[in-house]
């Protein structure tokens, strides 16, 4: 078998399985682990998978700019984030990570709602300018132009000032073995340090971004309380999520 239908064989098979494994492609191939962790590595840098321990995952489409993934899944992330506006209680502090969802759970507050929110996104901020009963506390540090969200060492530093009932986490990937994952080393560190600071938190992700993987490791999916994503997933995919405690919640 040439190289390219080696490859194009990977692909078909990530697509179809949500994952490939370097020892069962090899034996299926009849070719070497290390000749199948060259072609993942190439289809890596090539931007066509993502490479985890073992083998391989789908890329996130979170990887495009803010503005291009305000275009993503419109309907699904406003169904997400009204469900996920019942978990917030009147009286609560809550960090609210920047995010396309996220934002859309800002503008669908009650408007009768008092509450002390954290967030590192100016959007975010904007929005809750406007809400009369919410306390808006808009984190410091560099601004990642790329999310639209402050990050670095200040940003981490005053979130671990900091103790919520609740941190609504934007998900850029989410699988049940590789944990929680971004694109971006400090955005990175700023979504640990989020987690650390609640005493719960819910990840919020339309149905691309599970089962995919991306370079920077945020912490394992036992982290999160709860996940609100898309009604229509089948059970079968939320399954391993539940399996490891996580509380599904369907928008």
């Amino acid at each position: 078998m040439l190289t390219a239908e080696r490859r194009q064989y990977i692909l078909e098979t990530l697509r179809r399985d949500g994952k490939v494994l370097a020892t069962e492609l090899s034996g299926a191939l009849s070719v070497s682990e290390d000749t199948i962790r060259r072609d993942l590595r190439e289809l890596a840098d090539a931007g066509l998978l993502q490479r985890v321990h073992g083998g391989a995952l789908p890329p996130s489409p979170a990887v495009a700019s803010y503005a291009a993934r305000q275009q993503q899944a419109p309907l699904a992330k406003a169904a997400i984030a009204q469900a996920a506006v019942h978990l917030v209680h009147p009286g609560q502090t809550i960090i609210l990570d920047g995010g396309t969802t996220t934002l859309q759970v800002a503008q669908r507050l009650p408007p009768n709602l008092r509450a002390t929110i954290i967030t590192n996104s100016p959007p975010i901020a904007v929005a809750l300018a406007e809400h009369p009963g919410v306390e808006a506390i808009l984190l410091g540090g560099r601004l990642f132009k790329h999310s639209l969200v402050t990050v670095g060492a200040t940003t981490v530093e005053a979130l671990q000032q900091m103790r919520a009932d609740l941190c609504m986490l934007g998900i850029c990937s989410l699988d049940p073995e590789a944990g929680i994952s971004t694109p971006d080393y400090e955005e990175a560190q700023v979504k640990r340090a989020m987690i650390a600071s609640a005493a719960e938190v819910a990840a919020l992700a339309s149905a691309e971004k599970l089962g995919t993987a991306v370079p920077y490791i945020v912490g394992a999916i036992t982290d999160l309380s709860y996940l609100v994503t898309e009604r229509a997933i089948p059970d079968e995919t939320l399954a391993p999520y539940q399996a490891r405690g996580i509380t599904i919640i369907r928008g």
